[in-house]
């Protein structure tokens, strides 16, 4: 009879050897990484879109949009790191990295992540 494969021996060895191992710390850059995209999010849409309409001044956008995108995908990679740590389901990852393109929503998205990762739960 085969052996009974689990979720970590169907990952390639250098992602298995890190699975479940470090989770706060990698909680703790996800949580970072999180507010910064919401914030960035927020004072775009807030801030620097109003500003381009009604004042016509185009650089806020170009600044805040860029430093969001690039962040975004820090974002992305924390996410997914913890993610594999934590052994989110891939349902649960795609949701809380969808969460980060929608303003206020990755804030409430890292609260969960958060409380249920925390409790030892998967997402």
């Amino acid at each position: 009879m085969a052996p009974e494969q689990t979720a970590s021996s169907r990952l390639p060895r250098a992602l298995a050897r890190r699975v479940g191992k470090d989770v706060p710390a990698a909680l703790a850059r996800y949580r970072v990484m999180a507010w910064i995209v919401g914030v960035l999010l927020v004072a775009l849409i807030l801030v620097a879109v109003p500003l381009k309409y009604a004042a016509g001044l185009d650089g806020p956008v170009a600044v805040i949009g860029t430093a969001h995108g690039w962040l975004y995908a820090i974002f992305f990679l924390t996410a997914c790191d913890l993610a594999l740590r934590a052994r989110w389901s891939l349902r649960g990852t795609v949701l809380v990295l969808l969460a980060g393109t929608v303003p206020l929503l990755s804030f409430v998205a890292e609260r969960i992540a958060t409380r249920t990762t925390r409790a030892g739960e998967r997402l």
